[in-house]
């Protein structure tokens, strides 16, 4: 009997249009993983079954069935975009329960698409922090369970790498898609300013945007075509299961090598300076051009990163109660409210972007570490202090913020392990418009180095 947990997306939504299994079927098994494993993993807040059975059943009728690009896939969405029929609870006790009423527009793309939601995925509160745990629950990484999956988007990437769902949709204001995929060993992709709907309040000024969780770039590509409205790809070579083979690169693109900071005083350990230069030495070897160089981050990129990410956080929280916030957030939102009138106006990520714009136009694209060291403990960081979060977080995510800021496409990509035997990652970040580019060179890395899809634990 063939397994379906586990699958691609490709490979399922290949099988059910052909008939191969009913999408029912392949819904049951995921939820029997998401029973398995979950207790241990802690990806979901909320897990749909008996909704989600019904949805497989009713999509098995769908008149349109053979050309659906996610034709029975399962799919977990995290906790800050409504879900009709269930609650938005943001990570938060201070959030309403009641049911939302319908879907947010990428998650009514994804169902457009044929893909089931079997659950609501754990994150921390107002998606503020780089470590997932809260009130609902800590998300755990599948490689590690005494480590954080990461976050804001932790649930996700957790589910995903764990092989409980093949994708999952979530979003990025600072890192929040990057920073688990990096933890958990899958790819986590922020396109670049409208791209894909965002439609989620303020979206943090802009900075926040919706995007995919995989473990394939197939998969990744897929997803984000549907998520941004544009046709699909053809299913190919990873229907097969095996790893895309390489190919020498037709247009060589003039990448950046960097595993310098952008954050100063924040150091950056060797396992993931290694692995981002042996990935330049891969992509040398597929006939682009690799060359040593920094781009010149301002000594204030730091404080401008902060000042946005406690701005977005008090406008989250103007109409929550806030005697039911954790202190941190308490905090976080405090001192947003006197950066707040210097993020509305926009000046420091014009500035940056001026900045950048020339290093861009010598280059096509940046490689750099994912992160500059491995996740914290799993541990109730919501209970713990601001400062000591505020710490912790940027310690280990220096990498990633800038891209917000500048509102350009950024991608992680698995690459390697580390000693301790949990993956580590690169990552890819282009221009506006060159998503396309991204993915590209993320299947040239996949073909040349190909990671393990799943944690072997899961």
């Amino acid at each position: 009997m063939t397994s379906w947990a586990g699958r691609s997306a490709v490979q399922i939504t290949a099988a059910v249009r052909a008939k191969a299994v009913t999408p029912r079927e392949v819904v049951a098994e995921h939820l029997a993983r998401i029973e398995l494993l979950d207790a241990r993993v802690g990806a979901f807040r909320t897990v749909r079954a008996r909704a989600a059975l019904a949805e497989a059943e009713a999509l098995a009728g769908h008149p349109d069935l053979a050309e659906l690009p996610l034709a029975g896939v399962p799919v977990a969405v995290k906790d800050n975009l409504p879900v009709r029929g269930e609650s938005t609870r943001n990570g938060s006790a201070a959030t309403p329960d009641a049911p939302a009423t319908e879907d947010h527009p990428t998650v009514a793309r994804l169902r457009a698409a044929g893909a089931v939601v079997v659950g609501v995925t754990n994150v921390p509160e107002l998606c503020v922090f780089g470590t997932t745990d809260g009130v609902h629950g800590t998300a755990r990484n599948p490689w590690d369970t005494s480590r954080t999956a990461g976050g804001s988007s932790g649930g996700s990437a957790a589910a995903v790498a764990a092989g409980m769902v093949p994708l999952a949709i979530g979003n990025d204001g600072m890192g929040s898609l990057r920073i688990p995929a990096a933890n958990c060993g899958v790819l986590g992709f922020k396109p670049g300013d409208g791209v894909v709907p965002r439609d989620l309040g303020g979206g943090w000024f802009g900075l926040s945007e919706n995007g995919p969780l995989a473990t394939t770039v197939a998969d990744a590509r897929l997803m984000l075509a549907v998520l941004s409205g544009t046709s699909a790809p053809t299913a190919s070579r990873a229907t097969s299961g095996t790893s895309p083979q390489p190919s020498p690169a037709a247009d060589p693109l003039r990448i950046a090598l960097s595993t310098r900071s952008p954050l100063a005083g924040v150091p950056v350990t060797k396992a993931w300076r290694t692995a981002t230069q042996e990935a330049g030495k891969l992509l040398v070897e597929a006939g682009h051009r690799v060359e040593d160089a920094d781009p010149p981050y301002p000594l204030w990129l730091g404080a401008s990163a902060l000042a946005h990410w406690t701005a977005g956080t008090h406008v989250d929280a103007r109409s929550l109660d806030r005697t039911r916030l954790a202190r941190r957030t308490r905090i976080h939102a405090a001192v947003g409210g006197r950066t707040l009138a210097r993020v509305e106006r926009g000046e420091g990520r014009t500035r940056l972007r001026a900045l950048l714009e020339p290093f861009f136009e010598r280059h096509d694209i940046l490689l750099t570490p994912a992160l500059a060291r491995r996740g914290p403990a799993a541990a109730a960081w919501h209970e713990r202090g601001w400062l000591r979060n505020l710490t912790a977080n940027t310690r280990y995510s220096p990498f990633t913020p800038v891209w917000n800021l500048t509102g350009w496409p950024a991608l992680s990509v698995p690459f390697g392990v580390l000693s301790s035997g949990v993956p580590c990652a690169v990552q890819l970040v282009a221009a506006p418009g060159r998503e396309d580019h991204l993915l590209d060179l993320a299947e040239t890395l996949e073909s040349l180095r190909p990671w393990v899809r799943h944690a072997p634990s899961a």
